[in-house]
């Protein structure tokens, strides 16, 4: 394998890793607001909470989903490191063959 390519591999696989987490990271910032807007519902009148409801300051998620997208995206990360670090690992034996 040329090295320009390995290189090149590797900028792509950081992207995807870059991408995927963000996407985690939004994923677990949605259920700790559901978490949160959870305890306020319980805490403020009905029509209070039809109103934000009404706003679309109150919408909530499919937490089930939520956790089910996040797992697979961990899944995902996790492959997609161990793919990383192959690469790297052949892109250092080729920088080391020339």
């Amino acid at each position: 394998m040329r090295e320009i390519d390995l290189a090149v591999f590797a900028d792509a696989l950081a992207g995807e890793s870059a991408a995927l987490s963000a996407r985690a990271e939004r994923i677990r910032l949605k259920l700790r607001q559901a978490k949160i807007e959870r305890r306020a519902r319980n805490d403020l009148t009905a029509a209070t909470v039809d109103r934000l409801e009404s706003l679309g300051l109150l919408g909530g998620i499919h937490e089930r989903s939520a956790h089910a997208e996040l797992r697979e995206l961990e899944e995902s990360l996790t492959a997609l490191e161990e793919l990383q670090a192959w690469v790297e690992a052949e892109l250092a034996a080729t920088t080391n063959a020339a």
